[in-house]
């Protein structure tokens, strides 16, 4: 149980998927204006990853390992991703209809993110057992999900700034966001302290 809190923790705060290991930037930066829809995000892509990694875990380790077809990973893992990314989608714009606008065009870009895929081939790459691949899951998840709602509050005070023309829109927002990484690099030693 100690490892899995380990796992989690290590995820959401140290090696945040976002904010340390810069994946999933494209929704970040897309989807953090707003709050609510920073938060919905944040959810679709933790049931994503979860998903995702109960599905590509026993593939990897049941059917690909023992066939030595191990080069097919990341080819099987997009394709697994896609399809469950379809199957959020659909159920958003039948059960939460004001979720799946305000997300937009955002919401199918979560078959290209990067930070679900990163997860599903860190988790086999890392030798994860099924249960400690979906609490890495979790916890990456949780961080995006962390790392969206930190970051659209950011963005909430930016709009209020009085910042140089120069600086307005895209660059200041690049400039807060690597302030907010290096924030969570204060976490380094947390992990260690806390488990210790």
């Amino acid at each position: 149980m100690k490892e899995l809190l380990i796992i989690i923790m290590s995820a959401v705060l140290v090696d945040n998927y976002v904010l340390s290991k810069f994946l999933g930037i494209c929704p970040f930066l897309g989807v953090s204006k707003k709050s609510d829809q920073a938060v919905g995000m944040g959810v679709s892509v933790i049931f994503v990853m979860l998903v995702a990694t109960a599905a590509t875990w026993p593939i990897q380790t049941y059917l690909l390992d023992p066939n030595e077809l191990g080069y097919l990973q990341t080819i099987v893992f997009i394709l697994v991703i896609a399809a469950l990314v379809q199957f959020v989608e659909i159920f958003l714009k039948k059960f939460i209809p004001a979720l799946h606008r305000s997300l937009g065009v955002y919401l199918p870009l979560i078959t290209t993110n990067c930070a679900v895929l990163g997860v599903t081939i860190n988790n086999i790459t890392a030798e994860y057992s099924f249960v400690e691949s979906m609490a890495s899951s979790l916890g990456c998840g949780l961080g995006f999900l962390l790392a969206m709602w930190l970051f659209a509050g950011v963005r909430n005070r930016l709009e209020e700034a009085d910042a140089p023309e120069c600086f307005k829109g895209i660059p200041i927002t690049l400039v807060a966001a690597s302030i907010v990484s290096v924030a969570f690099m204060g976490f380094g030693g947390i992990i260690d302290k806390l488990f210790a």
